[in-house]
């Protein structure tokens, strides 16, 4: 069975993105953190761990929410909360994502925008973007960030980044039982709100 988590998802709930022609929500749990949007779970995306299970969801949508989260420059929330997504992701699914294109009036012009996310910023999400530490200019997060994506589609288009991540878990990221218990098809393990 499909699940699919929605986060930020205000009053509207529409798929911005999809893959495989799946352009209807399967599953769907929806979070805000204001109870008025009715969402299926209350909860503000800056406390961590987030409310689900490991290996629960097959997709996570996330549209014009992440540029709300945390401070330019906080790289320690941004690889945690990148580190919850990846967690509760079952290994290969994938996050979709679409915030303001940087260097647009939209980027920080709403005050309750606090950061950019930039698409330079996205191959810090990937582990093979690490060999190039010592060798070039790159920060190592290693020690802190340990999730690993693969970026497969980005669009920069109407004042918008939009990119689609897929998980990357294998032995070196996952227990083996994990991997077997949690493929590609179905998750074993209930995905709900834990609190």
């Amino acid at each position: 069975m499909r699940r699919e988590l929605v986060i930020g998802c205000g009053s509207r709930i529409s798929k911005d993105l999809s893959l495989e022609g799946r352009g209807e929500f399967q599953e769907l749990v929806t979070l805000d953190n204001n109870k008025d949007h009715n969402p299926d779970v209350i909860w503000d995306l800056t406390v961590h761990p987030l409310p689900f299970s490991d290996n629960c969801f097959d997709e996570i949508h996330a549209y014009d929410v992440l540029e709300h989260l945390a401070y330019q420059g906080d790289y320690k929330f941004f690889f945690s909360e990148f580190s919850e997504y990846w967690r509760i992701l079952k290994p290969g699914a994938h996050m979709f994502v679409s915030v303001p294109l940087e260097g647009t009036q939209w980027a920080l012009g709403d005050p309750s925008h606090k950061r950019v996310i930039t698409l330079s910023q996205l191959g810090y999400l990937s582990q093979e973007f690490y060999k190039q530490v010592g060798k070039t200019k790159c920060s190592d997060f290693r020690s802190i960030y340990k999730a690993d994506f693969k970026l497969i589609y980005q669009n920069t288009r109407n004042n918008t980044l939009s990119f689609i991540l897929e998980t990357i878990k294998n032995e070196d990221t996952c227990t083996a039982s994990e991997l077997q218990d949690n493929g590609y098809s179905s998750c074993s393990i209930p995905c709900f709100a834990t609190s």
